[in-house]
């Protein structure tokens, strides 16, 4: 589940999906849909696009994170990064999420890695997405089943 490599952390988690990888891509990709298992947002699946996830600031995070596209290989693999925003950008989490789909003989195998934690300073930011990536993800089954 989690990966060091020159003093940063990845948190990899994998989830079988019975459902085709056109599916769950729409999950992944579609705004409304996206904020139903994640955040609301004003993403678009265009490479270079800039784009906020969003939700109700707590003490610690103001709710606002900085995203880019990175990738978008249809439906194949989808990546973006992820930041903190606001007064805490300057030193906060700088992370890479990558969703890889692949089809399988029962749907999709949805594989979502989360990279670049910094040994040490993100230590408890990595341990709340691993929490909360199982959360959303188990979440994002729900969407993707009716559709």
């Amino acid at each position: 589940m989690n990966a060091t490599t020159t003093g940063t952390r990845t948190l990899t988690i994998e989830r079988e999906f019975a459902h085709p990888p056109e599916k769950v891509w729409r999950a992944l990709t579609q705004p409304e849909l996206l904020a139903e298992w994640l955040m609301k947002n004003d993403f678009q699946p265009v490479a270079g696009h800039k784009f906020n996830f969003r939700a109700d600031p707590v003490p610690g995070w103001n709710g606002v994170t900085d995203c880019q596209v990175l990738t978008v290989d249809a439906p194949r693999k989808l990546s973006y990064s992820w930041a903190d925003s606001g007064a805490d950008a300057k030193n906060g989490v700088r992370t890479v999420v990558t969703f890889t789909l692949t089809a399988t003989r029962g749907g999709t195998l949805l594989r979502m890695e989360q990279s670049g934690f910094r040994a040490g300073p993100d230590d408890r930011f990595h341990q709340g997405a691993q929490h909360g990536w199982q959360k959303m993800l188990g979440a994002l089954e729900g969407v993707v089943a009716r559709l």
